[in-house]
């Protein structure tokens, strides 16, 4: 069986270090905590779990503080999470069958990362991670916001799932890093500018965003995906100022780099929905999958789609 060390990087997180902790304690064989200049009771409180708590200063480069708690791991495999990510008892079972089953020439596992849950638990955002790492191929963090683990050679997928489950935002503390990039003139890749135009959204900083995704769209480098949702981001953004126009027009951009999205399609459905175009807003909505789920305007709706019908439902209410 497979050894696993967990690397965490935290800062100030008292309120939620203790949750995730006691959902792996007994799963891995190792806890190395890298604090990156807490002044609440982390420390305190790490310690109850592990004494290999160690000290890096913030660089404002989270792949800088997470290629340093990779540093201490000493066991097979590297797990890594956040203070704030969890695994449900049906998880921890799930990872607990992967820690005895994984066959030792598997160099890297992805997860599932259910980056968003509503009030009743539902996922709403889930994407994959490699998250279980073969500690001698030495892999690497790239990245000073949005950092990724730069994997190659024998990658499987699992089932398992991590849960984020954040307590509260921390306000404007990325777009900082980003504006001190500005300040030294570094140079951005269409990774950035999809990235930061993210936070500058999240962060409802609306007419920067947009000139950030712009870059991103017109820049020929970078990840389709990410082109497609910063047009469809882009016109959320001008949803919030109130420019329909442009809305409609970046929703359709997202079409020069890929057949339409449902995400898309939902938004324009909706654009239509508010004009009271009724009829044209259907023919949108019904190229929507059915039981498709989507966050617009701080509602979820959901799709059920009856032959011939279509009935769009607000299942409720929730700010983003």
């Amino acid at each position: 069986m497979i050894t696993i060390s967990l690397c965490m990087i935290v800062k100030n997180e008292e309120e939620l270090l203790s949750r995730c902790l006691d959902t792996i304690k007994d799963i891995v064989d190792e806890i190395n905590i890298v604090d990156t200049g807490s002044t609440d009771r982390t420390k305190e409180i790490a310690a109850q779990y592990t004494d290999r708590i160690f000290y890096f200063e913030w660089i404002d480069n989270f792949a800088a503080a997470r290629n340093e708690s990779f540093k201490y791991a000493t066991k097979d495999y590297i797990l890594y999470l956040d203070a704030d990510d969890v695994i449900s008892e049906e998880n921890r079972v799930k990872l607990k069958k992967l820690k005895e089953t994984l066959d030792p020439s598997v160099d890297s596992v992805s997860m599932y990362y259910d980056a968003g849950t509503d009030a009743y638990g539902n996922v709403t955002l889930r994407y994959r991670r490699n998250r279980l790492v073969k500690r001698e191929k030495n892999y690497k963090w790239k990245g000073d916001c949005h950092q990724y683990l730069d994997v190659h050679g024998k990658i499987i997928n699992s089932d398992v799932a991590i849960t984020h489950k954040k307590i509260r935002h921390a306000v404007g503390r990325t777009v900082s890093i980003y504006e001190k990039k500005i300040e030294r003139g570094d140079t951005f890749t269409p990774r950035d500018y999809f990235y930061y135009g993210n936070e500058l959204r999240e962060n409802k900083h609306y007419q920067k965003a947009i000139e950030s995704y712009s870059k991103n769209i017109s820049l020929k480098e970078g990840w389709i995906e990410d082109k497609i949702f910063a047009c469809i981001f882009r016109a959320d953004c001008y949803r919030y100022l109130g420019d329909m126009n442009n809305e409609l027009s970046s929703l359709f951009d997202s079409f020069k780099f890929a057949p339409p999205r449902a995400e898309a399609c939902a938004r324009i459905g909706y654009h239509f929905h508010r004009q009271k175009s009724y009829k044209t807003a259907a023919f949108w909505y019904e190229l929507v999958p059915n039981k498709f789920q989507i966050l617009i305007g701080g509602a979820l709706f959901i799709w059920h789609i009856i032959p011939g019908t279509l009935i769009c439902n607000y299942a409720f209410v929730t700010i983003i």
